[in-house]
C-alpha cells in the first residue's frame, strides 16, 4: 500500500524515523554520498528525474521530515511576509521548526486529509522536476531503472512512473490546494524540487505562483526561505566533496 508521507520524505531526502538512513542510500550516484553524509545527499527527485539541481536540502529541513519541512518553510515565509520583513536569506543555516498545530500549515489541519494533500505535494514536486520538458522515452527508462535500484517499493514506483507519464495538469494540481496555506505549501514544495536555472523552470514557477494567486512579495519570501534551507551540492558540513 502506498505510503504518501514516506514517499514525500524519500523525495526530499528526509531520514526515515528509526532507520538512520534514506531511500537514496541505494539510488545511483547518491549511494556513497548518502552513506557518508545522509543529510547532504541530493533529493531523490533531482537524482531520479535528472533535474541537475546544484543545491540540496540540508540540516533541520531534512531532519523534520518532508511534510513538516514543507509546512515549516511555508509558515516561516508567511510569517516574515506578514511582518513586513525584507526577503533575504538568513546568514548561516536557519533554525526550522514544524508549523504550529493551531495553524492552517499543520498537516492535521488539511481539510481533505493529510494523506491526500501529501500526494498533492508529491505531484507538485514531480511536475516541477519535469518542467523543463526533457523527460523523453529514453529518460523514462533510465528513471524506471533507478527507481528499481532505489528500493522504494512497488506501489511508490508505480505511482511515480504514472505521474511521469501524465501530461502536466495545472488545473488539477492547483485545485488540490484547498486553503491559502496549502497553496503556499504547494509552491514551496515545487521550489524545493528545482532551482530555476533555466527560463523554462523560472517560467513554470512564475506560472504556478500566478495560478495559485500568491502575491509577488510572498513568493520572494519563499525564495529566500528555501534558499536558506539549501546549500550548494558538495559543500554541506562533513561532505566528502
Amino acid at each position: 500500500m502506498l505510503d504518501p508521507k514516506k514517499l514525500l520524505d524519500d523525495l526530499l531526502g528526509s531520514q526515515i524515523p528509526g532507520t538512520g538512513s534514506t531511500v537514496r542510500d541505494k539510488a545511483g550516484q547518491a549511494v556513497q554520498m548518502a552513506k557518508d553524509n545522509p543529510l547532504a545527499a541530493g533529493a531523490l527527485a533531482a537524482v531520479l528525474l535528472g533535474t541537475g539541481t546544484g543545491r540540496q536540502v540540508t540540516g533541520t529541513a531534512v531532519k523534520l521530515g518532508g511534510l513538516a519541512a514543507i509546512g515549516g518553510l511555508a509558515y516561516k515565509a508567511y510569517q516574515n511576509y506578514k511582518a513586513g520583513k525584507e526577503p533575504a536569506p538568513a546568514a548561516g543555516e536557519p533554525e526550522l521548526l514544524p508549523p504550529p498545530a493551531d495553524t492552517a500549515f499543520h498537516p492535521s489541519q488539511a481539510p481533505q486529509g493529510e494523506a491526500e494533500f501529501t500526494l498533492t505535494l508529491v505531484r507538485a514536486m514531480i511536475s516541477a522536476a519535469k518542467a523543463d520538458g526533457h523527460v523523453d522515452d529514453d529518460e523514462r527508462k533510465k528513471i524506471a531503472d533507478k527507481l528499481k535500484l532505489a528500493g522504494i517499493g512497488a506501489e511508490a514506483e508505480k505511482f511515480l512512473l504514472a505521474e511521469l507519464e501524465s501530461p502536466l495538469d495545472l488545473d488539477t494540481l492547483v485545485a488540490g490546494a484547498k486553503t491559502d496555506a496549502q497553496k503556499l505549501e504547494l509552491y514551496t514544495a515545487s521550489r524545493l524540487t528545482i532551482d530555476p536555472d533555466t527560463r523554462t523552470e523560472r517560467g513554470y514557477l512564475d506560472l504556478l505562483a500566478g495560478r495559485l494567486g500568491l502575491p509577488d512579495a510572498l513568493v520572494d519570501h519563499v525564495e529566500a526561505t528555501v534558499s536558506a534551507a539549501k546549500v550548494p551540492a558538495g559543500t554541506a558540513p562533513n561532505s566528502p566533496w
